[in-house]
């Protein structure tokens, strides 16, 4: 996954906080981030982990019955835009620091299930549809930190411990170094909600410490709510303005719950508003974790597959190009990912063989020189 030389990387290894024969003096913790060599690599681990959670997202919603599950629907949906934010916001702090954000490549895609990246692999990502499963597995990628986690850069047990040590990195970094130094990165490259965007919060643009932290702060608390006490996101609701939006991790809570967040309501208390309905037979029997490898070559559904991932790897191509240099794309790439939902509900429309499931996209990475020639 490294993008630069490791010989030029200083981040330390796995013995954290050890105390040193010398003084008693203890060694940074895991992942510390001590070089902008080493804030470039991390960076570019939060673009993979912003975008690891998206298929995940992408099958249950696809997999729910038109005009069903509506409440369902908006809940996950919000949350895709939203990641889709912290996917931006990943890219403008890499932009920021000098470094060159990457998403056509193998390590983006290397197939599911599979663990958050860089996180301590307690547990793995499935592509399931709709149902008690993928919001358990959402619960759990988006579960808030304890308020006494350390920052963790590597092995981290939660996402918000991963940018807590980004956080320290860019400051540290910043107070040695001087803000000029980190923040060298071309301001063209950065992307702004002019380029696009129409969910909660905003894209930042980063040229400076504060501006990185806002941008930081924006990624943890849309995702596990704000200051660990509060459930509240500090946005809007994307689909009802007149709400509160609450972080994902509460969002996931009130489907598994069927119940809304209200004012006054905690963590601890739990969602106490009003009823959210939910028919969990209305959904498509996509099969859990679908491969092409699991259809014979030259099969409808085998096609079907591989022509989606053609497209998906084509997106992921013109993400990169957005995020290097044409913020502009940024438009064209939005509209193709919403139109990938017909291919995803195509392939879930397909019975396998054995007739006890159907299809489902498999998200697997085609190499540039493959996709011209499409199935």
């Amino acid at each position: 996954m490294n993008m630069f030389d490791s010989a030029s990387l200083t981040v330390v290894g796995s013995e954290s906080a050890v105390s040193q024969a010398s003084g008693g003096m203890r060694a940074p913790l895991v992942g510390t981030i001590t070089s902008l060599e080493s804030l470039r690599e991390h960076l570019q681990w939060a673009i993979e982990l912003e975008h690891s959670t998206i298929p995940p997202y992408l099958c249950a919603l696809y997999s729910i019955e038109p005009s069903h599950n509506l409440e369902a629907v908006e809940v996950i949906t919000s949350v895709v835009v939203e990641e889709m934010l912290h996917l931006m916001l990943a890219a403008n702090l890499l932009n920021a620091v000098g470094g060159r954000p990457r998403l056509d490549t193998p390590q983006i895609l290397p197939g599911y299930p599979r663990p958050l990246p860089h996180s301590d692999r307690s547990f793995e990502i499935s592509l399931f549809r709709f149902g008690p499963d993928a919001i358990e597995t959402f619960l759990k990628i988006e579960q808030p930190s304890p308020t006494s986690g350390p920052p963790e850069g590597d092995s981290y047990e939660t996402i918000g411990q991963f940018y807590e040590s980004i956080k320290q990195g860019v400051r540290n970094l910043s107070a040695t170094l001087g803000e000029a130094s980190i923040f060298c990165g071309d301001p063209a490259r950065q992307v702004t909600d002019e380029h696009i965007y129409g969910g909660g919060g905003h894209i930042i643009a980063v040229n400076s410490l504060d501006s990185a932290l806002a941008a930081l702060e924006e990624v943890v608390e849309q995702g596990e709510g704000a200051n660990h006490a509060q459930v509240w996101d500090g946005d809007s609701d994307v689909f009802h303005p007149e709400r509160d939006q609450v972080g994902h991790y509460y969002r996931f809570q009130e489907l598994k719950l069927g119940r809304r967040y209200r004012r006054g309501d905690t963590p601890r208390s739990g969602p106490t508003g009003d009823p959210i309905s939910i028919d969990w037979s209305a959904v498509r029997l996509m099969r859990a974790n679908p491969r092409t490898s699991d259809h014979a070559p030259g099969s409808p559904i085998r096609i079907a597959q591989d022509q989606f991932n053609h497209s998906y790897c084509s997106l992921l191509r013109s993400l990169e190009e957005a995020f290097n240099g044409v913020p502009q794309m940024l438009g064209a790439a939005i509209g193709a990912m919403y139109s990938l939902k017909a291919q995803a509900q195509t392939l879930m429309q397909m019975p396998t063989e054995d007739g006890l499931a159907t299809a489902g996209p498999t998200f697997e990475y085609v190499a540039p020189d493959r996709r011209a020639s499409r199935p």
